[in-house]
């Protein structure tokens, strides 16, 4: 493993081709999280859509020959689940489905792929050990729900792993592999809203009891003149089909 330092610019969603260039010659790198697939009705409506076309200028960033990394951002920013992220970076859609990014600012799903993955290994300084599925580097690995490569773009948000193994040891299994099923880990950090509102990866549904009223007060008019609690709407539209703050924990 390398012991050098990288140095990493995080988020950077306005930065500009002049300073993208300051970073690659300081050997630095830029870590990318998708805090605009819930801030950017927030983020156009304050600065317009034009500004919006690249925040961040990713493939810029690839262009320019930049360490690029891909991730969440999660506790606050945004949710724990790579596959949101992973949409954002193939779409350029928010997840209340409000398209951003002209396609030259957006990413094949190979490309956005590799991002989280032989990306982000560069930030830890793990480059050539792990993100790539090769001899010699780490075997850690996820079988997911569906065909990350083939199921429609509007599917991606939904992806799940079923079965998932670090250091050759099953740490999650669900579904078809449950039975493979280590005991839970306890949440952490403690206070992350996980612990009271369950996973992020599947849409609220009625098994996890989830009362959502205990965080939003928000309400909506229906068609036919009647309001709905978001926890009504959710049980229709999922829960990160709603372009609404109050779900970006």
């Amino acid at each position: 493993m390398s012991t050098k330092l990288h140095w990493i610019f995080d988020h950077c969603e306005t930065i500009s081709d002049r300073n993208i260039e300051r970073v690659k010659a300081l050997g630095g790198g830029i870590a990318v999280q998708n805090r605009m697939a819930f801030q950017g009705e927030y983020f156009v409506e304050r600065y317009g859509s034009q500004q919006a076309k690249r925040t961040p200028p990713i493939r810029r960033m690839l262009e320019m020959g930049v360490p690029v990394g891909a991730g969440t951002d999660a506790t606050r920013v945004s949710s724990y689940n790579p596959y949101l992220s992973l949409y954002w970076l193939i779409t350029g859609k928010t997840i209340g489905g409000l398209s951003l990014y002209p396609e030259e600012n957006r990413l094949d799903r190979a490309e956005a792929l590799k991002l989280y993955t032989m990306g982000s290994s560069w930030f830890s300084t793990e480059d050539g050990k792990k993100g790539a599925l090769v001899p010699g580097q780490l075997a850690d690995m996820a079988v997911l729900s569906g065909d990350y490569f083939s199921i429609p773009e509007e599917e991606i948000k939904h992806l799940e792993s079923v079965l998932t193994i670090v250091g050759g040891k099953v740490v999650y299994a669900s579904d078809e592999f449950s039975k493979l099923a280590p005991p839970a880990l306890p949440v952490s950090p403690s206070w992350s809203p996980v612990k009271q509102y369950g996973g992020y990866a599947k849409a609220l549904d009625h098994t996890l009891g989830v009362s959502h009223s205990a965080a939003c007060s928000h309400v909506e008019a229906s068609s036919d003149g009647r309001t709905r609690s978001h926890l009504q709407v959710l049980g229709e539209f999922g829960l990160w089909e709603l372009d609404c703050d109050c779900f970006a924990f």
